[in-house]
């Protein structure tokens, strides 16, 4: 009687401790879980809070790329344009020197009446000179101040020539270089000409003033 008492006491005292360690086993098990469930709350805390920051940052490098990236680009629009003006104004410059090299090989109207003007005044002024003097102050005169002219033209020609081709800036994507510099190399080629032939023509090179002869005296008295 008393030993199965006893045992049922033991079997009893077993049944609670093992309860007691079920119990303790939970306990920790659960303390372990809010332990876990808090940290994990904690790290996606930090996570949000660092979260807009970190967009934060890589918004204001987007937008800072961004920026750069326009100002690049205006930067291209406006060198574009200014090349394209700068283009413009080559081309009509090279044009315009063509026209003045060409002009001082066929002479221009301010060429025409400088030697009118200066015809007139050898005419005034020899009337009592010498027949030389005469035909210089009429022919010689007028005919070298055609050639100043002309030699003036021309060298504005180089000059303006020689500007275009030094300053010409030719635009990306645009088959402008190739006649701007053309009609450049063109209007140098001109104005040289008539650098030289307006020289020539100063000096006499190309014809000599017409000469009166002289007559002898007895060829003088013979004609009586």
């Amino acid at each position: 009687m008393d030993t199965t008492r006893t045992d049922n006491s033991n079997k009893t005292a077993e049944r609670d401790a093992a309860e007691a360690v079920a119990r303790g086993n939970l306990a920790s098990e659960a303390a372990t879980d809010d332990a876990v469930t808090e940290k994990t709350a904690d790290t996606a805390d930090v996570r949000v809070e660092s979260a807009p920051e970190a967009l934060t940052g890589d918004g204001e490098a987007l937008d800072e790329d961004v920026r750069e990236d326009d100002d690049a680009a205006d930067a291209d629009v406006a060198a574009a344009a200014e090349r394209s003006a700068s283009g413009l104004l080559c081309g009509a410059a090279a044009v315009a020197a063509a026209g003045l090299g060409l002009a001082s090989l066929t002479g221009t109207w301010v060429s025409t009446v400088m030697s009118a003007r200066q015809q007139l005044i050898g005419q005034i002024e020899s009337q009592s000179s010498s027949p030389a003097n005469q035909i210089a102050a009429i022919y010689g005169d007028p005919w070298h101040t055609t050639a100043l002219v002309n030699g003036v033209f021309a060298l504005i020609a180089v000059v303006v020539a020689v500007a275009v081709l030094l300053w010409h800036k030719p635009v990306s994507g645009r088959g402008d270089a190739a006649w701007v510099k053309a009609v450049a190399w063109g209007a140098v080629a001109l104005g040289v000409i008539g650098l030289l032939i307006a020289g020539a023509v100063e000096v006499n090179l190309f014809a000599s003033l017409p000469s009166v002869p002289t007559t002898a005296p007895g060829a003088a008295g013979s004609t009586g």
